[in-house]
């Protein structure tokens, strides 16, 4: 069964307050290396896997819609040396102003027989930024452009493996299930010529321009009026979007009549249609309309042949899967951990005496165990939504969900309880003020 995900993403866009002049390196294999897989964890729609940076391992987000290497939640135990650092601004998606920065250049990115030499990164020590509490694992950065630009990359999303193979050696196969197109670069990040149905003319293919964004979770963003025929449709909800670099986004969700991808067509994809505010600096690219997430991206094995401005679709296991978004208005985050008392059963000592050349056995009670297990609390919750209605609020911690206690559960479990078909009763049990309290309610189809 395919998990559906919280609608958070990450930066698509974001400038300086000065035009940059540095050099970046290029990245390489070592050893006369031509091939590397490696293994990510998949997170809420997201590749994680871990970069060395100056001899420190740290996990990074993969995001194709990233043009620039951005560094975050770094603390006291991340010691990174950084060399050639100066002051920036950097300006992101969402509502607020540009947050303060520092470049950084000539470090060293490793990972295993892969190595980046004269690599810049942007170091952002805005605490409000925290994609960690939102996916239960420490985030360190981001990374796109600079690492997919010198390798043909596939990514699979059904093995969780990144395979980095150098260009020269890459050999492309035929594929009666895939579909070749081309891509084009602006500001180092990649965009594709797709087509989408909408409500008003159902028959119709319009062409549109998306960025192709494996660091956003939803399906897909359309951004309205970026030309004439692109409007939301008439049913709709209002919604928080996700988090970009400066601050929330909210927008409206709806669904589409299909999109079209080359030979692929979906039909009744989700997509978001972002207010215009949150999305000012992405629309400096005027050609653009909107972006396609890792809901639409996971459906494939998609190979990113940056050196031959080409991108390689294979259709995947999950691709006829069922487009479904978040019906109870909960936004989940980790809460830290809990100490749980468990089960541990006893255990069986031998001692030291002997009776009749017996050994004599002696049981000791290790029933219980005490063990921290993961906690989880609602981070926001959407105005007239179902679990608004039922009562639920800001901050309340999920003990149990449908019987379930929450801490025996890894996040992308608990969170697909709210993606499931409308109508489903969701039982919770909540801890407000350090009491227990039992709420109620059914997932709804707020578009229909």
């Amino acid at each position: 069964m395919i998990k559906r995900y919280l609608h958070f993403f990450l930066v698509l866009l974001f400038f300086c307050s000065a035009e940059n002049s540095f050099s970046q390196g290029n990245y390489k294999f070592l050893n006369n290396t031509k091939k590397q897989t490696i293994k990510f964890q998949l997170l809420s729609n997201l590749i994680v896997f871990p970069v060395e940076i100056n001899g420190k391992e740290l996990n990074f987000i993969l995001d194709s819609g990233v043009g620039k290497t951005i560094l975050f939640n770094i603390n006291h135990n991340d010691s990174i040396p950084l060399f050639n650092t100066h002051k920036i601004k950097l300006q992101g998606l969402g509502e607020d102003d540009a947050v303060e920065a520092v470049l950084s250049e000539n470090n060293v990115f490793k990972l295993k027989n892969i190595v980046g030499e004269n690599q810049s990164l942007y170091v952002i020590f805005d605490d409000s930024f925290d994609l960690s509490s939102k996916m239960g694992l420490t985030i360190h950065g981001i990374i796109g452009y600079d690492i997919l630009k010198d390798f043909v990359v596939t990514v699979n999303y059904n093995l969780k493996s990144l395979t980095f193979i150098a260009a020269e050696s890459y050999k492309p196969k035929n594929c009666r299930k895939c579909e070749l197109l081309p891509i084009e670069f602006n500001s180092y990040k990649p965009y594709i010529n797709v087509g989408v149905k909408l409500e008003a003319n159902p028959n119709k293919t319009i062409p549109v321009k998306l960025l192709i964004d494996s660091g956003g979770s939803d399906a897909m963003w359309l951004f309205e009026n970026s030309a004439p025929e692109i409007v939301a449709p008439t049913k709709y909800f209002e919604d928080f979007l996700g988090e970009g670099l400066s601050g929330a986004v909210h927008g409206k969700r709806s669904i589409i009549e299909a999109l079209v991808i080359g030979k692929f067509e979906f039909k009744k994809p989700t997509v978001s249609f972002p207010d215009s505010l949150s999305v000012a600096h992405a629309l400096k690219f005027e050609e653009r309309n909107g972006s396609i997430g890792a809901s639409v991206l996971k459906r494939f094995v998609v190979t990113f042949n940056y050196p031959n401005n080409e991108i390689l679709f294979k259709k995947g296991s999950g691709f006829n899967d069922a487009f479904r978004y978040n019906m109870s208005g909960i936004e989940l985050v980790h809460n830290g951990k809990i100490l749980v008392k468990e089960n541990a059963g006893n255990s069986i000592k031998f001692g030291d005496k002997t009776q009749s050349d017996n050994k004599i056995i002696t049981l000791i009670d290790y029933s219980y165990k005490y063990t921290f297990k993961p906690s989880y609390k609602i981070y926001k919750i959407t105005e007239g939504s179902p679990a608004h209605k039922a009562g639920l609020k800001k901050d309340d911690i999920l003990v149990k969900i449908n019987g379930k206690y929450t801490y025996g559960m890894k996040f992308d479990e608990v969170v697909d309880y709210f993606y499931q078909k409308e109508g489903m009763k969701i039982n919770l049990v909540i801890e407000r003020n350090h009491q227990d309290y039992n709420f109620s309610f059914r997932l709804e189809n707020a578009i229909n």
